[in-house]
């Protein structure tokens, strides 16, 4: 899951993330700000607080460190779609349905507001064409309260498995260490 960025000055940077997902993450956040750059624009992200206006009194980290809680949070799952098994993830549905037990919302409708910023912030990942489509405009909102919108922590350990023959062959070895830097890991 490693690929390189050759810099104007003919500079090699290499960059390896954990999973295919978070590798075609970043390739595709990168060639968005190639794109505004070379379009003369100023390249900065956007944020979500502004553009949905999201009351000053919700912390999204907060909200995040709950989300994440091993007792009270949301369970990551062994899901399984189209031929392919989904680890450490969890539907669009839980996240509402959490969001909604935990008093952050009133309702489904301001709980997907709230999720899409969640999504839109890196708190939480799209896994799936699903939720990938929608996060990605395809769809009235970043984020899907559906069953089979599947979604994911950045540090979960997420990983896809899949069956289909047409897939390139995925190595079953889940990485386990300790983050020393973001988008970096110490394999034990």
């Amino acid at each position: 899951f490693v690929f390189k960025l050759t810099a104007a000055k003919q500079q090699d940077h290499f960059f390896q993330a954990a999973y295919l997902e978070e590798r075609d993450a970043w390739v595709r956040d990168i060639k968005k700000a190639i794109h505004c750059i070379d379009g003369g624009q100023r390249f900065a992200r956007k944020s979500t607080r502004k553009s949905i206006r999201l009351p000053e009194t919700i912390n999204l980290s907060a909200l995040y460190i709950s989300m994440k809680d091993p007792e009270k949070g949301i369970k990551e799952l062994k899901l399984e779609k189209d031929k392919r098994v989904y680890n450490h993830c969890f539907t669009g549905t839980c996240v509402i349905d959490w969001l909604v037990s935990s008093n952050s919302i009133r309702n489904r409708k301001e709980g997907i507001l709230l999720a899409s910023s969640l999504l839109s912030e890196g708190y939480l990942q799209p896994a799936g064409d699903t939720s990938k489509a929608a996060a990605e405009g395809l769809s009235d909102t970043p984020f899907l309260d559906l069953s089979d919108a599947y979604y994911y922590f950045p540090d979960s350990g997420f990983f896809c498995e899949g069956y289909s023959s047409d897939d390139d062959v995925v190595l079953k070895e889940e990485f386990r260490g300790t983050i020393v830097k973001q988008g970096c890991l110490l394999k034990q």
